[in-house]
């Protein structure tokens, strides 16, 4: 992860989880990381874990729903570490699961608002920064729910679809200028957010086993992968992490 030394990431829903992970990684591998939550108390702790490590990070109380917390703390990442080189739109939200006939128009929405306008606010506070920079790399963490309809998940699945197309778009949109987007869909993840799954008992990944679930790490370091010159390829793609091929690439296999 040589790639990584020097570079300044912002790492969204960076509290626990797979962005929790993700941060020490980055960290690890010689970046200096803007830890983005809802939660600063959390995101706080981790942030002192790292720097009592030798790394360099800071933590920004961010709700991805409000354009102007994702742009405050794109603008810390600059005021903090000289630029922003990576952004990871991890931030996600599940609850409350349901069937559509019976959902709270205004908890469905939030959802919406979360995990797809979540990753618009990202790659408009992100992308002007990159190309005034001659180049830079997001990584929007996606799910298998884009391609599969699951029930009690519409507003999961949909802004999931959603966020897989601003993918494309926004790749497409960045053709030429050293700027990239991939999506990582991870499958299964050890979360905390399963445990709201499982709760629900809807649909068959409620009733997974535990040991169906990846742990948070692979999916960490499937996500400094896809930052790597090796991924370059899979530009304006979703990377699948339940492919062999891709977590023989990854180093986890």
């Amino acid at each position: 992860m040589t790639h990584l030394e020097g570079k300044v990431v912002l790492v969204t829903g960076a509290s626990r989880g797979i962005g929790a992970a993700a941060a020490r990684l980055f960290a690890k591998a010689g970046a200096a990381v803007i830890l983005a939550a809802r939660s600063d108390g959390e995101a706080g702790r981790l942030a002192a874990e790292i720097v009592a490590a030798g790394g360099r990070a800071e933590a920004v109380r961010c709700d991805v729903a409000r354009f102007a917390d994702v742009e405050a703390a794109a603008a810390q990442a600059e005021a903090a570490f000289g630029g922003l080189d990576i952004l990871v739109n991890n931030a996600g939200a599940i609850e409350p699961i349901g069937p559509i006939e019976t959902m709270d128009p205004e908890a469905w929405g939030a959802v919406i608002d979360v995990n797809l306008k979540g990753v618009f606010h990202g790659l408009r506070a992100a992308l002007p920064r990159f190309r005034a920079r001659g180049g830079g790399v997001v990584v929007n963490v996606s799910s298998g729910a884009a391609l599969n309809p699951l029930e009690g998940w519409s507003h999961y699945c949909a802004s999931k679809a959603g966020a897989l197309m601003l993918t494309r778009c926004a790749d497409l949109e960045a053709e030429g200028t050293g700027v990239r987007i991939v999506g990582l869909s991870p499958g299964t993840v050890a979360t905390e957010m399963q445990a709201a799954i499982r709760a629900s008992g809807v649909n068959r990944v409620s009733r997974l086993a535990p040991s169906a679930h990846i742990p948070a790490d692979w999916a960490a370091r499937a996500i400094l992968w896809a930052t790597g010159p090796e991924a370059a390829s899979f530009h304006g793609k979703d990377i699948s992490l339940r492919d062999e091929g891709i977590r023989r690439r990854v180093g986890l296999i």
